[in-house]
């Protein structure tokens, strides 16, 4: 069953349901005013007659009940006395007439209503037959009856042109969606409204954008990878063609080991960022940043370090951030030509380097651990700039061109940014990390 099924048979019973309540309401409606019109005039008609009487006036008292008013006479012991030969079915029980008082009251039953009041020479009732009442009910009935006979099927006929136009929109969005391949990732036409559906509808053409933008980054990361293996893969051929013809070569042989251990790099970095390592797998302990840049910076003899006083500690996994580390300081190095042409510093720093705090951050940090890689080389192309933490930006030092990137998804990875400035003979990388707070630390 369709949802357009299904929703039309919902507002057909809901509709049904309401046109017979209404029907309902008219015939309670029409009983319950009539009763209460007789009732309102039974009351006045009696209070008129026992003013009339009391007063030793003779003749018809003036009546303004709708006619068909029978007029009956008690004495005080309850027994109907005027008229004689009156309507036996309008007689008043005597446990009922003798409660009457002063003013008049009403006595209900299933043939008549009548109001009744004690006068100086009795009590005074007057009746009248309640048939026509339930008669007229009947005749209302009977004709909302034949209303609702005709209303029904309208109103599903209007249910079903209005359901059919209200959903045609989205009955095209389903559409096309099942006659798509799964191939065909381009949004999805909707020409209804801004509405709910609608809402819906854009929500998926967001789903499918995102899901053409991780295809395209796909393709372009395998393009990417082709050719940038395709390279250091001819050189090691070359190599080896070299060694098969002279394998004493001693160059041969060197080129070969550092397209080797090249390769190896590369596959490395692009393990890590095809598996998202640098994001997903971090285990974080209490690490102190110095330790780690001097670890660090011992590989690298000849490279400068300073750090401050103060121990500056963060939480992060120590492995990671000296692969970060590790990233910077050997590109500063193959750009400066030397190690002494680098110089690695840290401090502390209150001020927020955001515009607004990262989504994996909840509070604000107490303040930043940053540290900073120094190197005298030629700068970095303006050109290359914008796009330096991207895969496989290559400056004309060489390198996978995937470090920097690897290194920018570890530091947000800890809530952290990298910065980059440059210029010849003072290009500088600074990287800033959440220091660990007291509350972290307890």
């Amino acid at each position: 069953m369709s949802f357009r099924v299904r929703l039309t048979l919902i507002f057909t019973i809901v509709w049904g349901m309401l046109v017979l309540l209404a029907a309902l309401a008219a015939q309670v409606g029409v009983t319950r005013g009539l009763f209460t019109y007789v009732q309102n005039s039974l009351l006045h008609d009696t209070e008129q007659f026992a003013k009339f009487y009391s007063a030793g006036l003779t003749g018809t008292a003036p009546l303004e009940g709708t006619g068909n008013i029978n007029v009956s006479f008690y004495d005080l012991a309850g027994n109907r006395f005027l008229p004689r030969e009156g309507n036996p079915e309008q007689v008043i029980p005597k446990e009922v007439i003798l409660t009457a008082g002063n003013s008049p009251r009403i006595y209900t039953s299933l043939r008549f209503i009548a109001a009744y009041q004690r006068v100086s020479f009795g009590i005074i009732a007057l009746s009248q037959d309640i048939g026509y009442i339930y008669a007229l009910s009947d005749q209302v009935a009977r004709s909302v009856a034949l209303s609702l006979l005709f209303l029904l099927p309208v109103g599903v006929l209007l249910i079903i042109v209005t359901s059919q136009l209200t959903l045609r929109p989205l009955q095209e969005a389903s559409r096309a969606i099942q006659n798509r391949g799964p191939e065909n990732l381009s949004d999805v036409k909707y020409p209804g409204p801004p509405d709910e559906l609608g809402r819906i509808v854009d929500r998926v053409n967001s789903l499918l954008f995102a899901v053409r933008e991780a295809r395209e980054r796909e393709r372009a990361f395998l393009a990417e990878v082709s050719h940038e293996l395709r390279t250091p893969l001819t050189s090691l051929t070359g190599y080896l063609e070299r060694l098969s013809r002279n394998p004493a070569e001693q160059s041969a042989l060197e080129g070969a080991k550092r397209t080797t251990e090249h390769l190896t790099r590369m596959v490395g970095d692009l393990l890590a960022l095809a598996r998202g390592e640098a994001e997903r797998s971090v285990n974080a302990h209490i690490v102190s940043l110095g330790e780690v840049l001097k670890q660090v910076v011992q590989e690298y003899p000849g490279v400068s370090l300073r750090l401050p006083k103060e121990d500056l500690e963060v939480l992060g996994d120590p492995d990671r951030l000296m692969q970060l580390a590790r990233n910077l300081i050997s590109n500063a190095v193959r750009a400066a030509g030397r190690p002494q042409g680098v110089r690695v510093m840290a401090w502390r720093e209150n001020l927020d380097p955001f515009e607004t705090l990262p989504p994996t951050q909840g509070t604000p940090p107490e303040g930043w651990a940053v540290f900073a890689v120094r190197d005298d080389g030629p700068g970095i192309d303006p050109e290359i700039l914008p796009r330096l933490f991207q895969r496989f930006a290559r400056g004309p030092q060489g390198g996978t061109g995937l470090g920097l990137a690897i290194a920018r998804q570890i530091a947000m990875a800890h809530g952290g940014k990298i910065e980059v400035t440059s210029k010849p003979g003072d290009t500088r990388f600074t990287v800033y990390l959440p220091l660990l707070s007291d509350a972290e630390e307890d």
